[in-house]
This record gives C-alpha cells, sequence and structure tokens, in this order.
C-alpha cells in the first residue's frame, strides 16, 4: 500500500494533530526533536502507545531515534508503534519499509463546517453528561471492551482538559446503547469514541448520537467539527459524508514485522 499524499494542507493537520493529542491524552509525552513520543501504561490504544513525527523535515539519526524510542516503549510493556501522517518525514517510511515493517489501520481524518451542515431535528435531544464513572461503564459496555480497563479509560476521560461533553444513550430495560464524547477546543470539535452497541446497530442511533453531539458543540460556538473513522468501516463513512463531513487526511500505524 502506498503512503499518505503529502500534497496537503499541512497547517490544517498540524492543527487537528494538536488537538487530537488534547482530545485523547497519554499518560506521558516525550519529545525527540519533533518526535512525540506517546506512552499509557495502562491502556492499550494505540493513539495513546505510539510515535508521531511533527516535522516531515526531521529525518536525522533515525534508526538510532527509533532504537532509544523502542526502549522506552520496552520499558512500559508495549510494541512499538510509529504514526504515519502527512507530517511523517520520508526517510522514516523509506526505513520501515526497509527493514520490514507492516503497515496497518489506516483512518480518515473528516470535518464539516457547523455552521454549513443540517443537523437532524431541532432540539438538543440528548444532554452531555459529566459523570465520568457513568459514561466510562456504559463506552466499555457498548464497545464490548474489557471491564478491567475502566481506571485506565476513567484516567484518560478526566484527563482530558478542554471542556467535554460525555453522550449516553440509554434503554429502560438494555442500558446504553450509544456512546459518543465531544472535546470542544476552542473552534474544534472532535468527536471521539463514537459507537452503537453490536445489537442495536442499523436503527439510526449513530446519526441521534452524533447529531445531538455536534449539536451542543455548535450551541457552544464551535464552528468545525472533526472525527476519525477507520478507513475501512462504509457504514460510517457513508453516514458521515451524508452529514457533510468530508475527508482532510488520513493516517495509519507501522509496526515491526516478524523479520525486522
Amino acid at each position: 500500500m502506498s503512503s499518505v499524499p503529502f500534497d496537503q494542507n499541512l497547517p490544517l493537520v498540524r492543527r487537528l494533530e494538536a488537538v487530537g493529542f488534547r482530545a485523547w491524552p497519554a499518560t506521558s509525552v516525550q519529545y525527540d526533536g519533533s518526535w512525540q513520543i506517546r506512552l499509557t501504561g495502562g491502556h492499550p490504544s494505540k493513539r495513546l502507545n505510539c510515535i508521531v513525527a511533527l516535522d516531515p523535515s526531521d529525518c536525522r539519526d533515525i534508526g538510532l531515534r527509533l532504537e532509544k524510542a523502542a526502549r522506552k516503549f520496552e520499558a512500559h510493556g508495549r510494541p512499538i508503534l510509529v504514526r504515519e501522517t502527512p507530517l511523517t518525514p520520508p526517510p522514516l517510511l523509506d526505513l520501515m519499509k526497509g527493514e520490514g515493517w507492516e503497515r496497518f489501520e489506516e483512518v480518515v481524518t473528516m470535518t464539516c463546517d457547523l455552521g454549513a451542515i443540517e443537523l437532524p431535528g431541532d432540539t438538543l435531544d440528548h444532554l452531555p453528561s459529566h459523570d465520568v464513572g457513568r459514561y466510562v461503564d456504559a463506552d466499555l459496555l457498548v464497545h464490548g471492551s474489557d471491564p478491567a480497563l475502566k481506571p485506565a479509560l476513567a484516567e484518560v476521560v478526566s484527563g482530558i482538559k478542554p471542556p467535554t461533553g460525555l453522550f449516553v444513550i440509554e434503554e429502560p430495560e438494555s442500558g446504553p446503547v450509544a456512546v459518543a464524547l465531544c472535546v470542544q477546543d476552542n473552534d474544534l470539535a472532535g468527536i471521539m469514541s463514537l459507537a452503537v452497541r453490536a445489537d442495536r446497530r442499523q436503527r439510526g442511533l449513530g446519526l441521534e448520537i452524533l447529531t445531538a453531539a455536534l449539536r451542543w458543540a455548535r450551541m457552544r460556538g464551535a464552528r468545525t467539527a472533526w472525527l476519525q473513522v477507520v478507513a475501512g468501516n462504509e457504514a460510517a463513512l457513508a453516514l458521515y459524508a451524508k452529514l457533510g463531513l468530508v475527508e482532510a487526511y488520513r493516517y495509519a500505524y507501522w509496526r515491526k514485522g516478524a523479520d525486522a
């Protein structure tokens, strides 16, 4: 698979990457030049445990810097991951390809003008909660995640500094069926962790909770919304396109192959 193209709006990419870091904060963030090394011992999320290069021209001593970073990942009990964005130096990609690293999980970052899109309905159907514990319980249930991750996920959510709306749709008998987290960072609003429980999909719940989160953000003065979705999730991509979201850029992960 070819690498992410470099003919994109790099200032926009830099800004969305920065708000993305604040919207999903890692426990430990260290810098090696412009490389950000993100590690979170208690949570396995790839975004919380990866190297992200923030300057395409920062390509000195790549091999040595990767080895140094790998030791930090090993100390945290994590495999080394590199997150490729349009800001990644081409020589870093060339080195990983040459050493047999594997590229996987391409993700599409999408944006929309909140003032231009039409949101279904005209009221705030679901008000956000500020109860982190309740939200985390619902998130783990809806995603089908290991309940043992509750303390780590609660730490991540509690660590988000910008104003955050925690959205949960519940049914009286079956409990939480959809969740979303909306982080308003000045004029940008990020939709994180949106999910519908597996047995309640194809019923419009994704659109319902996304609309509630976007309307909340717009009422608070956000002008642009952004979210990220795995490139192979055609149903979600169709939903987001229907609402008016368009692709801004893509990112992907690299891991050491069996022979690397």
